[in-house]
């Protein structure tokens, strides 16, 4: 792929601050391949220090049916572990990046599709949404970092139970046992992921990074080496200009006060 070239199966747009990534295969239903996902990977690279947040959907009826299986062709463990790896690598530029990630999902959330939902840090569902694992019945196994992220979002035995037997869950389930945060009508997800993403925009940008960046370290971290790590990344955070900024016009009333939002 040549450098600022994303393919067809991508594409980058914004609104204001916004970045809006979109998979772009609804004739796959926007199943991934290799060329899909470094697509995913390039464009989250090219967002600008200016970028505060991103969305990302899929078009069609479906956010991301899984493994191209059209891709499967025969390979020796050696290939097997660096086809892994580039997703593992495309995934964590997804989670670490440079800007908080929406997902909105609706339709198949499947396999690899349900890995890339669990690299991303807000994740809106339509009532359409549909999560599954099928892995386990076609013989392989999970390769994009479902192992490390989805089980640690929905539980070592739920997954266990996903990938054993099958067993799908709806969007309504899924936002009880934590596949999304949020749900939402059909039709309404794009404008919900949006007025998240916005929200998201108007934090600081140290707030931001220490949410996405720290706060899932501190968590894995043991708990001395992880309230070392907060104690720092609270201590930078309120020493930028910024949040001195902010306090001070909390601490004189120009700054709105907490209320209860959906």
């Amino acid at each position: 792929m040549p450098d600022g070239a994303l393919p067809s199966s991508v594409s980058l747009s914004r609104e204001g601050a916004i970045a809006i990534v979109r998979l772009a295969r609804p004739e796959k239903r926007n199943a991934l391949n290799d060329e899909t996902v470094l697509g995913l990977e390039a464009a989250f690279r090219a967002l600008g220090e200016d970028v505060k947040a991103v969305v990302l959907a899929g078009d069609g009826e479906h956010f991301c049916a899984g493994l191209d299986l059209s891709e499967l062709s025969e390979r020796d463990a050696v290939a097997g572990i660096a086809h892994s790896r580039l997703w593992h690598r495309a995934f964590d530029f997804i989670q670490y990046g440079p800007a908080p990630v929406v997902a909105l999902l609706h339709g198949a959330v499947v396999g690899g599709g349900l890995e890339l939902a669990s690299a991303t840090h807000i994740r809106v569902a339509e009532r359409s949404a549909l999560y599954a694992l099928p892995e386990g019945q076609r013989g392989i196994y999970v390769g994009g970092g479902a192992s490390v992220r989805l089980s640690r979002l929905i539980g070592v035995p739920r997954m266990m139970d996903m990938m054993l037997t099958g067993r799908t869950y709806d969007a309504a389930e899924g936002v009880a046992l934590g596949f999304s945060q949020y749900l939402v009508e059909p039709g309404e997800g794009l404008a919900r992921a949006m007025a998240i993403a916005r929200r998201i925009a108007e934090n600081t940008a140290m707030t931001n990074f220490a949410v996405t960046h720290a706060l899932p370290r501190i968590a894995e971290a043991d708990p001395q080496t992880g309230l070392l790590a907060e104690a720092l990344m609270a201590a930078i955070a309120q020493a930028s200009p910024e949040a001195k900024q902010r306090l001070g016009d909390f601490l004189e009333k120009r700054a709105p006060k907490v209320t209860k939002s959906s």
